[in-house]
């Protein structure tokens, strides 16, 4: 039927009233973060850890409790305006049962355990002998074959500075030279001692570790100058086997399917704590800049959401996920932004990026600017889900606050609670992350073009290799659970 001229006007200027009052805008998105929501969210989450063992880790039950929390508001609260899917994948899952370190007087000495720690014999662990190793706090200790030259490491336990390198290297030199296993003292004063990873990868490779806090390693290494023996017995009991785990994508019904920016945090923690600002921070920042997006319109480019699995075991759930795209899906993710760990007590706000993110950093920093904050720019190294997209050649960047002290002393422990949060960064991060993503939604201008050579891993083939070693690792897994006294003389 044609309207009257007059009511046909009046429908039409109804129609364009109805779509701006709901159209998705910078603005209206960063009104929608709200502090008091973003502190809802980490209560949930801390309250998972709490009921579930006190952590969120892959593996783990409060994973799980924690997938099924952010699949409650995305596939159930919004499945009208969002598609949601669970990606399985399996990986090996590792567990220290038990680690003690007894000194040369008899004492128990303060201890940490990394991820995918050896074994050693059980009952009584191994009962050697220190051997001391040279310090070099600029290249690292005991992180290349020639800092080796002279140590006679075998049947004794080495005495190893911690830093600069990855502990994995250190261990694989001791275990070339002999060692039964490795004290580890850290590089810092006290026992707020982050835990290092290990990584699945290097299964079969290691000799066991013991992290030990600097003040005794200072001391013992004094003993052993004046030439007294140090004698000193480590126990590493520890469970390793295949477990399934999950990635959660979720992407609006709006948008081209073709250009789409992409938004990635990972759910899980470590062992040791709840992980509520790694990255209980990345994961509220997203779900509620997702609740946000949901309630509007008008917007030409998809938008897709990333939770990961099993960050925390070496990036695997946002590897799998980037091993497993195809080229022309690759093509479709014009950008990519990670956010982990952005609401540290003692914040830095630090924005990674490399030559081809394009405006991203840009949009993040501007909005920073205008709340008084200081900016710092840097590259984005290996230690996060920004790898498999970085390798991929698909424009990037990544906001966070700093790991470790002094920015978050409580990193990768227990104490990271509800208490280890500075609401008021944390809450301006997500607003920024929010306008930046409005601002892509509905213009690529200033993004790149995917590049597809890579200098480092040779774009697809690189990130598929990555992924297979972990792969690799749970199949071999697969034969069945395995434990320390079940696998300690295949390690040895």
């Amino acid at each position: 039927m044609k309207l009257p001229v007059p009511a046909a006007a009046t429908l039409v200027f109804w129609s364009t009233a109805v779509a701006t009052d709901n159209l998705l805008t910078a603005d209206r998105l960063e009104a929608d973060i709200r502090t008091e929501e973003l502190q809802n969210v980490l209560w949930n989450l801390n309250h998972i850890a709490r009921n579930n063992g006190g952590n969120r880790a892959f593996g783990e039950p409060g994973f799980k409790a924690s997938l099924d929390f952010v699949l409650e508001r995305a596939q159930t609260r919004f499945h009208r305006e969002i598609d949601t899917f669970v990606q399985p994948f399996n990986h090996t899952y590792d567990k220290t049962l038990k680690i003690k370190v007894t000194g040369p007087a008899g004492e128990d000495v303060f201890v940490v355990s990394p991820m995918y720690n050896p074994a050693t014999p059980l009952p009584g662990g191994v009962t050697a002998k220190l051997v001391d190793t040279p310090v070099d706090d600029e290249k690292g200790s005991g992180c290349f074959a020639e800092q080796w030259e002279g140590v006679d490491a075998t049947g004794k336990l080495a005495l190893v500075k911690r830093g600069v390198c990855a502990v994995s290297d250190k261990l694989k030199l001791a275990k070339a030279h002999g060692a039964l296993g490795v004290i580890l003292y850290n590089q810092e004063p006290g026992t707020a001692i982050a835990m290092p990873t290990l990584g699945a990868e290097n299964i079969g490779q290691l000799v066991p570790v013991a992290i030990i806090p600097l003040e005794v390693g200072e001391s013992w290494k004094t003993s052993l100058k004046a030439g007294k023996d140090v004698t000193v017995t480590l126990l590493v009991d520890a469970v390793s086997e295949t477990r399934e785990t999950w990635n959660i994508i979720a992407e609006t019904k709006e948008g081209d399917p073709d250009k789409v920016i992409m938004l990635g945090a990972h759910l899980d923690s470590v062992q040791q704590g709840p992980g509520i600002n790694d990255d209980g921070t990345g994961t509220a920042a997203l779900l509620e800049i997702m609740t946000s997006v949901q309630k509007y319109a008008g917007f030409p480019h998809k938008i897709r959401f990333a939770w990961w699995g099993a960050e925390e075991s070496g990036l695997v759930g946002s590897l799998y996920y980037t091993s497993h795209l195809s080229e022309a899906e690759a093509d479709k993710i014009k950008y990519y932004f990670n956010y982990d760990m952005i609401g540290s007590p003692q914040p830095e706000f630090d924005i990674a990026s490399n030559n081809n993110s394009g405006i991203g950093p840009q949009l993040l920093e501007e909005y920073l600017v205008t709340q008084g904050k200081n900016v710092s720019h840097g590259g984005f190294g290996t230690g996060s889900d920004f790898v498999g997209f970085i390798e991929l050649g698909i424009p990037s960047t990544a906001l966070h606050t700093g790991a470790g002290a002094p920015y978050d002393a409580c990193y990768h422990q227990a104490c990271d609670d509800l208490d280890n949060i500075h609401w008021e960064a944390f809450t301006v991060n997500a607003k920024a992350a929010a306008r930046a993503l409005a601002k892509l939604a509905f213009s690529l201008e200033g993004v790149p073009p995917r590049q597809k050579t890579s200098p480092n891993l040779r774009t697809r083939r690189g990130v598929v290799q990555s992924f297979q070693k972990w792969a690799a690792v749970a199949k071999e897994a697969t034969h069945g659970h395995t434990c320390s006294h079940k696998t300690q003389k295949l390690r040895v």
